[in-house]
């Protein structure tokens, strides 16, 4: 049986590289720049309270003018740490995405929101689903997940991180509806028997689920995997009446077998000639020893083959 894998609508925004620079310099530049306006506004109130007004006034517009300008170009300073990136906006307008880490500065008067992309995990709840013959079954799944895309991760969906959630588990209850819980002997895929198989259908539909958002899944893995407990014991008794029919059914063909085996040797040998009806009563007995749950007692005949 195959899943159909959801189609979700195509982005409208993917990351690019925003426009950015080294910050150290620019910090040490706006540092300077602010002691060299603090200072020059002393000078300049000086100048004004020593009676050169007009003159201090003046340094005191240009003053205000070069801390202002060093205060603009300091808000455009921002840290980026490993494993984080900051998204920018100006005006609203989505301009690029920040990555390399260290004291970086951008535009001053864009917005900065800060998107981790580092690697995450997500465990689900266990949860209680049918699975395709109709059974209710508990599962759980944990999926390893990392940010790939930031401008989608941050406008294509309300919550990113709550996206995933809610979209691994629609694709757990999706794959769980999809297959049995157990193969019972058939060829066909199954939860319990076909784990391997099963986990890259997961991951397949819950990459699909969530690449709308920029993210990447890493892997995904089944951590739990029951009947309900209200039908736990009616399939754990059909399991194990399934595992003693097919323990019969070898024991049954190993000892036809073995009786085979011994009317062919007697016969081969000329140990002894038997008719139809001792053979038939040499395999009955035979049948009850090899295939009875105790041990048979051994009883020893002292007279002829036929009393």
């Amino acid at each position: 049986m195959s899943t159909d894998i959801v189609e979700m609508p195509a982005p409208r925004v993917r990351e690019r590289n925003a426009t950015e620079r080294n910050g150290l310099p620019i910090a040490g530049i706006a540092f300077i720049g602010e002691l060299v306006g603090a200072g020059l506004l002393v000078f300049a109130v000086i100048q004004t309270v020593e009676g050169s007004k007009p003159l201090g006034i003046t340094m005191i517009v240009l003053v205000a003018l070069l801390i202002l300008a060093a205060t603009t170009v300091s808000i455009g300073l921002t840290i980026v740490e490993p494993g984080e990136a900051r998204v920018l906006q100006f005006l609203g307008r989505y301009v690029g995405t920040v990555r390399t880490s260290g004291l970086r500065w951008v535009n001053p008067f864009t917005t900065r929101a800060k998107v981790s992309t580092r690697i995450r995990n997500h465990e689900t709840a266990v949860m209680k689903v049918n699975e395709l013959d109709g059974n209710p079954i508990e599962i759980a799944a944990v999926v390893v997940w990392q940010v790939q895309d930031t401008a989608r991760a941050m406008f294509e969906v309300d919550n990113f991180v709550q996206f995933v959630g809610t979209q691994t588990e629609t694709a757990i209850r999706h794959i769980a509806n999809s297959y049995p819980y157990d193969s019972h002997g058939s060829d066909a895929l199954s939860l319990r028997d076909n784990a391997d198989e099963i986990t890259e259908k997961l991951s397949a539909e819950i990459s699909a689920r969530v690449e709308p958002a920029g993210v990447r899944v890493i892997e995904s893995r089944l951590t739990h995997l029951a009947y309900a407990p209200e039908i736990a014991q009616a399939m754990l008794r059909r399991q194990q009446a399934g595992a003693v029919v097919a323990a019969r059914q070898l024991v049954v063909e190993g000892a036809v077998g073995m009786v085979e085996l011994a009317l062919d040797r007697l016969a081969q040998h000329d140990i002894v000639e038997l008719d139809e009806e001792r053979k038939a009563a040499m395999v009955s007995n035979l049948l009850v020893v090899l295939c009875g749950d105790r041990d048979a007692q051994p009883v020893v005949n002292t007279g002829s083959l036929y009393q």
